[in-house]
């Protein structure tokens, strides 16, 4: 296919792209991306549009959206290979850096089912620790794939309706691989602050969370040393203000 072929097969997609998201149900915007709910191959589907950045060239917004698409495919895929729950990949769209994944439908996030118990079940405690010690167990899969997820959050783990709820981890956007246990140390600890600010009064279940994952990962030693290293950084720049 010639170069001017290929330019104008690419324009074709762009256009019809378009009109699919024009169609489709526009559920947020953030600084990076907005997303879509949409019918996609008569699926439920969720589409991840990363737009272009006006305020950076043009050259490097195309490198920088490329290579944020490409390594948040890559960790879904890696995580789903080693049975780590994440949505389904339907198709990626490199040149307008789109992806078009499986909606968790009826799911309800970790945020809320928390919160749900804690202000409706009589005893929360037995069961909030069952999902912490779970929670615990597939970040520890994840960290042993080395895939650092970046924005891990109770709103970005979703409990799918099921026997016994499945625990699906979504919105990879920040996510990358690495070996460092620095990197999966900052990870645990966005989750940590994250956590413990949006659940008061839970630093206990945090802790069985941790131990959870100390018990389950192959590598856990060196990330926790990091963890509490990161945790002592953080506490002297608060500090110091």
């Amino acid at each position: 296919m010639t170069q001017k072929k290929k330019m104008a097969v690419n324009m074709e997609t762009q256009q019809a792209l378009a009109e699919f998201l024009a169609k489709a149900e526009l559920l947020k915007q953030g600084a990076e991306a907005r997303v879509y709910r949409a019918q996609f191959l008569g699926k439920e589907t969720i589409v991840k549009e990363r737009f272009p950045k006006r305020y950076r060239h043009p050259q490097l917004d195309e490198k920088l959206s490329h290579r944020r698409t490409v390594q948040e495919v890559r960790s879904i895929l890696r995580c789903r290979k080693a049975g780590i729950s994440a949505p389904v990949i339907f198709f990626v769209d490199y040149a307008s850096n789109c992806i078009f994944l499986e909606e968790i439908v009826d799911s309800v996030t970790v945020r809320d089912h928390i919160a749900s118990c804690q202000q409706t079940s009589p005893r929360p405690e037995k069961e909030l620790e069952r999902l912490a010690e779970r929670v615990g167990r597939i970040l520890a899969a994840m960290h042993d794939e080395d895939v650092v997820h970046g924005d891990l959050t109770t709103s970005n783990m979703l409990l799918r309706p099921g026997g016994e709820c499945e625990l699906v981890l979504i919105d990879f956007g920040l996510s990358y691989i690495s070996a460092l246990p620095e990197d999966k140390g900052v990870d645990l600890y966005v989750l940590e602050k994250a956590f413990l600010s949006t659940h008061p009064n839970t630093e206990a279940l945090f802790e069985k969370l941790l131990r959870s994952y100390t018990a389950a990962s192959k590598k856990s030693s060196a990330v926790i040393k990091k963890l509490d290293e990161v945790r002592l950084r953080g506490r002297k720049r608060s500090m110091v203000g």
